[in-house]
C-alpha cells in the first residue's frame, strides 16, 4: 500500500512533536510515524525532569544571577573541547555542530522563553545550578546556575506541542500513524521522497514498558521531505559498548538504563544508507548516580540523582573521590575517573547524613516529582516541611541501592552486604567522615568540597531547596548515616547526523541530502554535535525545540 503526503516526521518525541507543529502551522500534510503506539506522544521528553538552559533570564535576575552571553558561550566553548575541524575542503565533524552551539546560545538568551511562553510554558521560579565544572574559569561548567525547571516537567514541556498535533490532526493535516516501524527511507532521482514501515501489531502497553515488534503489514508513504527525529541509543547497550570511546575507560558490564526500550537507534542504518553523514559517534553522555528503580517500568530502568554537593563521594573500595569529582559538578569527568581507577567495579557510593538524604537527592524525572509534575504549589512547599520527600524515601524504603545506620561499623557492613564483598573498610570511612567534620569547626579550612558547599549556600537556589546548611554527618541530631550505591546509568548520544542550520542532513562532501532532514538526538542535537564532549545540561530538551523548530520550518518551505 502507497500513500502520499507533504512530509514524513519519523519519531513522535519533542523534536518530532515541534517539527510536526510548525509544518501544521505552514498548513503541510503531515504523516508522524512512531514505532510506539500515538496514544503515548512525547518520547523520553515526557519522562524527563523538564529542564531547560536559558541565559540571563528574569528567573536569574530575580535571584540575582548575573549572566551574559559572553559568560555562557566562555561555558559552552569550554565544556565542548571541539577539536575535530575540517581539512583540505572537506567539513569537520565539528563544524557545523559549532555553529549550531553558537546559533542555541543566542536563541536561549534571546526569543527562546517568550517563544515558550507563548505556548503556555511556564518556569519554576527557582533556578538550579547543573554541572557545576571542573574547577576552571575556561574549561568544563555552568559558572552560575541556568537550569530552568518546566512547571508541570517533561509533561508539562510535551503538551503545547502535542496539543498542537493533536488539533492538526481534528483539521486533516495530521495522520497520527502509530505501531509503523521504518525499515527504509525511499529515494527518487537522488531525493529522499519517503518511508517504507512494517506495521506492528496493537499492543495497547503502558507508557515506557517494551511493546510487541510483531508484523502483521507493511506500508510505503511517499512524500516531498522525510524529517528524522527518531532520538538515540541509550536502551541499546551493544551499541552504546560498540561506541564507547577509549578516553572514559573500560565500558561498564553492568548499567541501569535511563531511557525507554524503544530508544534503540534503529534510524541510524537507514539514514546512512541514503548518503547521511552520521559524525562523532563516540561522544555520549552517560551518567554516574543511577539507581536501579524500586518500579521499573522498561528493563533495567534506572533513576538518576540530581544531587547536591555535599555528599562524599567514595569509589568502590572506599577511597574518596578528588576535586573536581563532586557530587553535581563535573559528570563524565567522574565517569572517566571511574572507570580508568576502578574498572573491577561498575559502582560507586554516595555516604551522607539523613539530612543531606532529605535535602540534596532530588531524582531525575517527571514521575519522581508529582508535586512538580502535577504543578502543586502546596505539595512543593510542603517538601520545605518534610524529612525526606516521599519518592526518596520509597528508594529507602523499597530500593536495592540506599542503606542508613546508625554508626559507620553497622553501614560499612551493609555496604558490603549489598555488593556481596568485603571491599569497603569502616575504619577508613570513619577516619574521611571524621577528617571531612573537622572542616567544620570554623570558618576557614582547606578541603575544597566543604569550601564549595559553602560557595553555593551563596545561590539563593540552593540555600532554599538543593544544599543542606554545613554540619558535621557524625551530629546526631542529622542521623543516621546514609550510603546510596551508584552505578552507571545510560542516557543521551552526543552525535549523530551531521546537518546544517535548517536541520538538512547532509552527506560526506558536505551537501544536503535532498528531502531528508533530522533534528534531535539523532542529530546530536544540532550538527551532529551541538555540545561537543559534554554538555551544560538543560540542553538536551532546548536541543529538541531549536531543532525540531529548525526542520519543520525548513520542511515547509521546501514543499510548498
Amino acid at each position: 500500500m502507497s500513500e502520499h503526503v507533504d512530509v514524513v516526521v519519523v519519531g513522535a518525541g519533542l523534536a518530532g512533536l515541534v517539527a510536526t507543529a510548525e509544518l501544521v502551522a505552514a498548513g503541510r500534510r503531515v504523516a508522524l510515524v512512531d514505532q510506539e503506539g500515538t496514544e503515548h506522544l512525547g518520547g523520553q521528553a515526557w519522562w524527563s525532569f523538564g529542564g531547560l538552559f536559558l541565559v540571563d533570564s528574569p528567573e536569574q535576575r530575580r535571584m540575582r544571577v548575573h549572566d551574559s552571553v559572553d559568560l555562557a558561550w566562555q561555558d559552552w566553548c569550554g565544556s565542548a573541547g571541539w577539536d575535530r575541524d575540517g581539512e583540505a575542503g572537506r567539513t569537520g565533524e565539528d563544524d557545523w555542530g559549532r555553529r549550531w552551539a553558537r546559533a542555541y546560545v543566542d536563541w536561549a538568551a534571546g526569543e527562546k522563553r517568550a517563544w515558550l511562553r507563548e505556548r503556555g510554558v511556564r518556569l519554576f521560579p527557582v533556578v538550579g545550578w547543573a554541572e557545576r565544572g571542573d574547577g576552571t574559569a575556561s574549561g568544563h561548567g555552568n559558572s552560575v546556575p541556568r537550569f530552568h525547571l518546566t512547571w508541570g516537567t517533561g509533561p508539562g514541556l510535551v503538551e503545547p506541542f502535542e496539543r498542537a498535533v493533536r488539533d492538526g490532526v481534528a483539521a486533516g493535516l495530521v495522520q497520527l500513524r502509530g505501531r509503523h516501524r521504518v525499515t527504509g527511507l525511499v529515494t527518487s532521482g537522488g531525493s529522499v521522497t519517503g518511508v517504507r514501515c512494517h506495521v506492528l501489531a496493537d499492543d495497547p502497553v503502558d507508557r515506557g514498558m517494551p511493546s510487541s515488534r510483531t508484523v502483521v503489514g507493511e506500508v510505503q508513504i511517499e512524500a516531498g521531505a522525510v524529517a528524522v527525529t527518531s532520538g538515540g541509543i541509550g536502551a541499546n547497550h551493544e551499541l552504546v559498548r560498540r561506541f564507547w570511546p577509549e578516553r572514559l575507560g573500560p565500558p561498564p558490564r553492568e548499567v541501569v538504563t535511563g531511557v525507554p526500550a524503544h530508544v534503540d537507534g534503529s534510524m541510524l542504518d537507514p539514514l546512512e544508507s541514503v548518503g547521511a553523514r552520521l559524525v562523532n559517534r563516540d561522544r555520549m553522555w552517560h551518567y554516574v548516580e543511577g539507581l536501579a528503580n524500586h518500579s521499573p517500568v522498561w528493563p533495567g530502568h534506572g533513576i538518576r540523582i540530581l544531587p547536591g554537593p555535599s555528599s562524599l563521594w567514595l569509589d568502590a573500595t572506599g577511597r574518596r573521590l578528588p576535586a573536581p569529582y563532586l557530587p553535581g559538578f563535573d559528570t563524565l569527568g567522574t565517569l572517566a575517573h571511574l572507570r580508568r581507577t576502578v574498572p573491577e567495579h561498575d559502582h560507586s557510593w554516595f555516604v551522607a547524613s539523613r539530612t543531606v538524604l532529605g535535602k540534596e537527592y532530588a531524582l531525575s524525572g517527571s514521575e519522581q516529582n508529582p508535586d512538580l509534575t502535577g504543578r502543586s504549589v502546596r505539595q512543593v512547599l510542603g517538601r520545605v516541611t518534610t524529612d525526606v520527600p516521599a519518592p526518596v524515601q520509597a528508594f529507602v524504603d523499597h530500593g536495592a541501592d540506599v542503606v542508613e545506620a546508625d554508626t559507620v561499623e553497622e553501614l560499612v557492613a551493609r555496604m558490603n552486604a549489598l555488593t556481596g564483598a568485603e571491599l569497603v573498610d569502616a575504619a577508613q570511612v570513619r577516619g574521611l567522615v571524621e577528617a571531612r567534620d573537622r572542616e567544620l569547626a570554623n570558618g576557614y579550612g582547606k578541603d575544597v568540597q566543604t569550601a564549595l558547599v559553602r560557595a553555593a549556600r551563596r545561590s539563593l537556589g540552593d540555600r532554599l531547596i538543593r544544599t543542606a546548611p554545613p554540619h558535621r554527618f557524625f551530629d546526631p541530631r542529622h542521623g543516621p548515616l546514609v550510603a546510596v550505591r551508584l552505578r552507571v546509568l545510560t542516557r543521551k548520544t552526543l552525535g549523530g547526523v551531521q546537518t546544517d542550520l535548517s536541520s538538512r542532513a547532509l552527506d560526506d562532501d558536505g551537501s544536503p541530502v535532498p528531502g531528508l532532514y533530522a533534528a534531535g538526538e539523532v542529530a546530536g542535537f544540532g550538527g551532529g554535535g551541538v555540545h561537543g564532549y559534554r554538555s551544560l545540561e538543560g540542553t538536551f530538551l532546548g536541543g529538541c525545540l531549536f531543532t525540531g523548530r529548525a526542520a519543520g520550518r525548513a520542511a515547509a518551505d521546501a514543499t510548498r
